[in-house]
């Protein structure tokens, strides 16, 4: 364990749940997890989870809804999902005031139905932010469809997690579409934080605080690429000219997933080590494996004398508490 560990416990950005509520929107729309991600749906309740944050040493957990993105094209329904989602949520956390809070879900791309879901749910249930995914129906989070989403919530410096979905448009013939966590999310997470800065919105919107997920996804890799290739097209009007290394430093990213031996070495060397944030990914990575990947994480020589800050400080500061 890194000698600077805090006597505290961690607080964990990147956990998920399966309220009743989402469960139910994903069977009232047809949608089956392993049918469209690839990956196995797992079981959840709030009983588990604050056992594996105890066997963890996590403090604090707040809570999101992961993927598939429950939006099918009708955004009444949409919003109604939503509702009971984070109804769910917030009384979930209610009851567990010290241990669990929650990412209110927005029903996007119901742009008026996201705004008024997520002051309702940082008004009224206590959400500590909100979660979108890296696409919703193919809109993707630069879009200008969004702006008076982002006015609301730049106006709230509002925390603002991303979570990675299906792309809008994968080959669907490889293996990648199949098994969208191994490749996909990380692309469209990646895709999606890159139109947010050519697009502007990191800098239009600055009092948002941009969580993204999974060491960046493969923002790191392709960072001093939209360097170089902005400083080619810039000056011939093809895309507007972006500090693209100081937007990125302005983001915050969560640790979640396997971020060792490859990808939080790469994250350092362009994110602010000020704006790290731990995840467990529980449920959807298995606790012993959750478990192991934080004591891991926890030792790795590269967190040396900023771990506490990473594992508890850091998120502290983000959430106000």
């Amino acid at each position: 364990m890194a000698e600077d560990m805090p006597a505290v416990g961690a607080i964990d950005l990147h956990a998920h749940a399966l309220p009743v509520a989402y469960l139910s929107a994903l069977d009232e729309l047809g949608i089956s997890t392993e049918a469209e991600d690839g990956f196995p749906q797992p079981t959840w309740s709030a009983a588990d989870h604050l056992a594996f944050m105890d066997a963890a040493g996590i403090d604090l957990a707040l809570l999101s809804i992961s993927s598939p993105h429950p939006h099918r094209g009708d955004d009444a329904l949409a919003a109604r999902q939503a509702r009971a989602i984070n109804d769910e949520l917030g009384a979930i956390c209610a009851a567990h005031p010290t241990r669990l809070a929650f990412a209110a879900y927005l029903p996007l791309p119901a742009v008026a139905a996201s705004v008024a879901e997520a002051a309702r749910a940082l008004d009224d249930l206590g959400a500590r932010a909100v979660k979108v995914p890296s696409n919703a129906n193919g809109v993707y989070l630069g879009d200008a469809r969004l702006a008076s989403l982002y006015d609301e919530l730049d106006r709230r410096d509002a925390v603002v997690l991303i979570h990675p979905t299906a792309p809008a448009g994968p080959a669907p013939a490889t293996f990648t579409s199949q098994v969208k966590p191994m490749y996909e999310f990380l692309a469209d997470t990646t895709r999606t934080v890159i139109d947010l800065v050519f697009s502007g919105t990191v800098e239009r919107w600055p009092h948002i605080r941009w969580v993204v997920p999974h060491c960046g996804s493969f923002l790191p890799e392709v960072a001093h690429r939209m360097v170089g290739i902005n400083k080619i097209l810039a000056p011939r009007g093809m895309v507007p000219e972006v500090d693209v290394l100081a937007n990125i430093r302005h983001l915050w990213f969560d640790i979640a997933g396997d971020a060792q031996p490859v990808m939080l070495d790469a994250l350092l060397k362009v994110a602010d080590p000020a704006h790290l944030l731990y995840g467990s990914d529980y449920p959807y990575t298995p606790a012993p494996r959750a478990a192991a990947n934080k004591d891991s994480l926890a030792a790795d020589p590269l967190l040396a004398g900023m771990a506490s800050d990473v594992f508890h400080d850091n998120a502290a500061r983000l959430l106000g508490l």
